[in-house]
């Protein structure tokens, strides 16, 4: 844990860690329903920035406030299903098979998880070849959001871990999304590829996709103990405006620790402040939902 991690869980109207004061974010009430889910897509071109942590923890913290959560590892790296203890290579269904087998039904690729109202459907090396073997198919942006769409009445929220790449994969999850989270590394070169992900985002809204919107910019590694942080989070609040979530994900050796062991750093570590800031998100992201009207899943929330 990173001195200064007090910070983001600073008491409402104080200054936060965004150099903004901190919202009061209320405890989501519970759904009196479930379905249809709400597609957000979690993406950005460069690795290793905190896409997968993001996918897992905040899945575990929405499914901890009672919402059905299903994930979607879209990355052949398969890092998401590793992530939740599944071993990617030994798997006979992923979401590859889901794709280009036009006769497989997706409950048969959905998987429990040890959390408690999230699921998952995993990927392999397999999904490499899906891009390639799209290209010829007519429709071939919107092949995810129809195998998906089965699912979309027994779940809340659909997270979709996208690969670090602006390809036809992260097109698919693009062109079905109502919004697209984007996990920020708080260091400077993080911060050169988010104009052209803007641009694609823009792109396939104005052409595929017009319900298509940012849920926001989400800082991840950051340690305030170093200059060089505080300067790229000051940088990306003044570019991006309210757009930046107050909720700030701070660098801890307990993330890889959680991954290691297969589960949610919200299971694995509860009382951690990585657990604590991936709650602060969900409420944030489940209010933010609720006052744009954007998420019928949520409206309770």
């Amino acid at each position: 844990m990173v001195a200064g991690a007090h910070l983001i869980h600073a008491e409402p109207g104080s200054i936060g860690p965004t150099g903004r004061p901190v919202p009061a974010f209320p405890e989501p009430e519970p759904l009196l329903h479930h379905g249809p889910a709400r597609i957000v897509a979690v993406c950005n071109q460069k690795g290793g920035v905190g896409k997968t942590t993001t996918t897992i923890n905040l899945g575990a913290a929405l499914a901890e406030n009672g919402r059905r959560v299903l994930l979607v590892d879209f990355d052949p790296q398969g890092a998401l299903s590793v992530g939740l203890g599944i071993q990617p290579h030994e798997l006979d269904y992923t979401v590859y098979n889901l794709l280009m087998e036009r006769r497989l039904r997706a409950a048969e690729v959905v998987f429990k998880t040890s959390v408690d109202g999230m699921d998952l459907v995993p990927s392999n090396i397999d999904l490499s070849g899906a891009e390639v073997q799209l290209v010829h198919e007519v429709g071939r942006e919107f092949v995810l959001g129809g195998v998906l769409e089965p699912l979309l009445p027994e779940y809340d929220v659909v997270l979709i871990d996208c690969q670090p790449s602006l390809g036809l994969l992260t097109v698919n999850a693009l062109a079905c999304a109502a919004g697209v989270l984007v996990p920020l590394e708080c260091e400077y070169f993080a911060m050169r590829g988010v104009a052209l992900l803007l641009e694609t985002i823009d792109k396939v809204s104005s052409r595929l996709n017009p319900r298509l919107g940012i849920d926001g910019l989400l800082a991840t590694m950051y340690d305030s103990r170093t200059l060089h942080s505080r300067e790229v989070l000051a940088e990306v609040v003044k570019g991006f405006g309210d757009k930046v979530f107050h909720t700030v994900i701070n660098r801890t050796v307990r993330f890889p620790d959680a991954t290691v062991a297969g589960e949610p750093i919200t299971s694995f570590d509860p009382s951690s402040t990585g657990a604590s800031s991936y709650r602060e998100l969900a409420r944030e992201v489940l209010e933010r939902w609720r006052l744009a009207g954007r998420a019928g899943p949520v409206q309770g929330g």
